[in-house]
């Protein structure tokens, strides 16, 4: 165990030194964030507005449904942000020399799964609380102790999917170059898979189905359900249930399999079973891990 608290130890230090590998784990949400300061929160402000009219609450709600998505993503780009450091290693030849140092190849693996693990849940833990301000700052509540809680629970399910699914691919990863161009390709694509960008309700049948199937959006939806608990009170009160229903599964708070709506238990399941499997695979994948 003190050789595992050791590799962590150094793989923290090594990540935190290296700026550039910090701004580009922030990058995906800096983006989001700019985006939506820009346009994406006016035009959701303005079509729930054509729709329902000037309501108390409208921005209080925007702004909890993409802060929750900017959480969700959040535990996907700084665990492959985190990750880098395993690749730079493999790079630099740094991980055939811990292979063939006395130590445990299931001892070098947890330690960069765990490093990976601990650096995603002090980055995320910040972005909760920078997102929570900001929606108070904006005009909006509190989320309260409790639901509070629950946001943190679901981060934690979130980073053991995502950590362990990056792991799994990272492990791929043979040099920095290749490692830079994954980033790009997930930093791009998890604004979509994760329904920031636009609702899920604009995308064709497809593509909501692939959504559907990554684990990160089940987290995303839950994190909504959370957050957008108060504002929906606030801005749908007064509306028909047919109108709050559909405004859910249009804007990805709820997701639907048939004519069923996924309860949230299942979307649990499905991140603490992905994670599962990822760690299972990733496991197998170290074992099986060939060093330059």
């Amino acid at each position: 165990m003190n050789v595992i608290s050791k590799l962590i130890l150094r793989n923290m230090k090594v990540y935190f030194r290296n700026k550039t590998a910090v701004f580009f784990s922030f990058l995906s949400i800096i983006i989001i964030i700019a985006l939506y300061a820009l346009f994406l929160g006016n035009i959701q402000v303005n079509a729930i507005e054509e729709t329902a009219g000037k309501i108390a609450g409208t921005r209080f709600l925007v702004d909890a449904w993409i802060m929750a998505g900017i959480i969700a993503v959040s535990s996907i780009t700084i665990s492959l942000g985190a990750l880098g450091t395993m690749v730079d290693d493999q790079d630099k030849k740094i991980l055939r020399d811990l292979m063939v140092a006395p130590i445990k190849r299931s001892q070098i693996v947890a330690g960069y799964i765990l490093s990976t693990w601990i650096i995603t849940l002090i980055i995320s833990t910040f972005t909760i609380i920078i997102a929570e301000g900001y929606i108070m700052l904006s005009g909006g509540e509190f989320v309260g102790f409790i639901p509070l809680l629950k946001v943190f629970g679901i981060m934690l399910l979130c980073i053991f999917s995502s950590a362990s699914l990056m792991f799994f691919i990272a492990s791929f990863i043979k040099s920095t170059n290749a490692f830079a161009t994954l980033s790009t390709i997930v930093g791009t694509m998890i604004g979509f898979l994760a329904g920031i960008y636009v609702p899920m309700g604009i995308l064709p049948g497809f593509v909501q189905t692939i959504i559907k199937i990554v684990p990160i959006s089940h987290g995303a939806a839950l994190l909504r359900q959370i957050l957008t608990e108060a504002p929906l009170g606030k801005v749908f009160g007064n509306a028909p249930a047919q109108a709050l229903q559909s405004y859910k599964e249009f804007n990805g708070i709820v997701f639907s399999a048939g004519d069923s709506e996924i309860s949230s238990l299942a979307m649990i399941l499905i991140l603490a079973g992905s994670g599962v499997l990822f760690s299972a695979l990733s496991v197998w994948r170290a074992a099986k891990m060939k060093v330059k």
